[in-house]
Formats: C-alpha cells, structure tokens, sequence
C-alpha cells in the first residue's frame, strides 16, 4: 500500500487529491491545523498531525504532497499578510525538508505545489518553463518556496514543482466567488479584459499529480495549465454564455486597485502560460479547452 504525506490536504486542491487517493486505499497522512475539519472531511481515514515537527524519523512515506500555505486571495496584502503567505509556504517547507533530512527512510519524490505567479507579468508573450521571470511580490514568493522544496535533492528525494495555473472546479478555486454574480447577470471583463488568463480543470491538475508519482523520469518544475489560454475578456463570455446570462459590467482597473491594492495585480496580470514539458510528455488534458471545462464545473455545480 502507497504511503502518502500531504500537506495542505484541506484545502480546494489538497481535499481532491486526498479522495482521490481514498478511494484507491492509500495510506494517507496530513499535516493540518485543522484537524477538526480533515476529519470531518475525510473521517478516519486519514491520520492527522497538527505541524510538522510532529514527524519522526522512523516515519515512512512514499510521496510527500506539500500544498500548505495561507490563501493568496481574500485579506489585503499587507506586511504581516505577507510575511504569513511566506513564512506558510517557504518556512513550512524548510521545516519539511529539514523533518525529511532526518528520516531513516527517505521517500521517493516530494510533489511540491507553486504557480505560474513565478513567471511574473509576462504581457502577451508566451510563457514556458524556460521562460525569462519579471519579478514581483508573487514572483518572489513562488521562486522562494520552490528553493527550498528543491533542497530535498541533496537526500536523494525526486522534487516535482507543479507550477499551477487559474483551476476550475466546483467546490472552489478562482471561479467559485465569480459564480453567483454572473448568474445574476452581473459578471463582466476585469480592467481593459486583455490581460491573458492561463486555467486548468481540477481533474488534469489530479490527473498531473498522479503521472508525476507514476513517472520517475519527471523531475523540477512543471506548469499546470491547460494548452489553450484565453484572454480575460474570453473567458468572461465563455462563462456568461456557459450560464445563459449576460456579461456587461466591466470593472474598471483603476476600481479593483483602490478596492484590492496589490492583489489587484492578480487578477490584472497577464500571462500566456504553456505546459510545454507535459506537451514533451504527450500528457493529455480531459479538458483541454474552456468551454467543456466551464461545461462541466457550471453543470455540477447547478446540481
């Protein structure tokens, strides 16, 4: 039986992958402050740890998945809103690295989440892994992070970085906030609507995880992204059209400033991303286009 680790296992990405690999009877493992909630989610078929230092080193695990870090969106980016986003990926990392350093039996490979903020605002170039960085809070935040993931290599641990784009699912994500305003008619472009968005159905960001555990010959960093990128203002229609509804409220960009500050940048970002290295791999997308991913996430969650 496969023995896993997650981290972050809780969250929107983290709780698919822990069904996921429920339902093929591994032995599952997380580290979560939220104890209560795993098992409310999961019930007891999960071990739960409350921090890392909890880890000893006759502990054993197959893969380690580490996912853990405070939400990007939601409360303002402040200085100590910063400080939390990175001393909860990049610290809790470092203390991971450090647990596995100790470990009598190294696992195999450590899947490491990031996202395609490493690649900074990229404008209307299209973006690989190979890409050249333009460096930005985000940026930095996920190059950090990503360092300190790769320092499990020196103990012989395969590191996978899954650089993750905007994902679309139902029990969350980007498009959940986005849902019940374009429903009432309400929904619209962000800024100019120009700025491209690079997305990707829950089940490939699952199916990508599972083909990095299943293939030893995938090693670094990874971009999660479906192959067809669409502009805001594309995506904008394919999802009102999706819902049967309108889209002609636009949000002024000088507006999402003044209400979101820096985060605005998030959502005003442009970046052309392209999973080139998947591509290499001939991995094949279920949902490669927009309109069947929207298809499937607005048709589930009207159920």
């Amino acid at each position: 039986m496969l023995k896993l680790l997650l981290t972050g296992g809780t969250g929107f990405l983290g709780s698919a992958l822990v069904k996921t690999f429920l339902a093929s009877n591994y032995d599952i493992t997380l580290v979560s402050h939220y104890s209560a909630k795993a098992h409310q989610q999961f019930g007891q078929q999960v071990k739960v740890l409350a921090q890392v230092n909890e880890l000893q080193a006759d502990d054993s695990f197959d893969v380690i998945i580490n996912l853990a870090g405070a939400p990007i969106f939601g409360a303002l980016w402040t200085a100590k809103r910063k400080a939390v986003m990175r001393d909860s990926r990049i610290k809790l990392t470092t203390d991971l690295v450090a647990k596995i350093a100790t470990f009598n039996s190294k696992p195999k490979l450590l899947i490491s989440g990031s996202a395609i903020g490493f690649y900074g605002e990229q404008g209307t170039n299209i973006v690989t892994e190979e890409s050249t960085i333009e460096p930005d809070f985000s940026q930095t935040l996920c190059a950090d992070w990503e360092d300190a993931a790769l320092k499990a290599e020196q103990y012989g641990v395969r590191v996978c970085l899954i650089r993750t784009g905007l994902v679309l699912g139902k029990e969350g994500g980007f498009l959940k906030p986005m849902l019940l305003p374009f429903k009432l008619g309400l929904g619209g472009r962000l800024g100019e609507g120009t700025q491209w968005m690079s997305w990707i159905h829950l089940n490939d960001w699952v199916a990508i995880v599972k083909q990095m555990m299943a293939d030893e010959q995938m090693h670094g960093a990874y971009n999660a992204t479906a192959p067809n990128p669409v502009t805001n203002s594309e995506f904008t229609q394919q999802l009102a059209n999706s819902l049967h509804r309108p889209a002609f409220l636009p949000v002024p960009r000088v507006f999402l400033k003044w209400l979101l500050g820096e985060m605005a940048d998030l959502l005003l970002c442009s970046q052309h991303v392209l999973p080139m290295r998947l591509q290499t791999l001939n991995f094949e997308f279920e949902y490669p286009d927009l309109s069947l991913a929207l298809k499937q996430v607005v048709q589930v969650s009207d159920v």
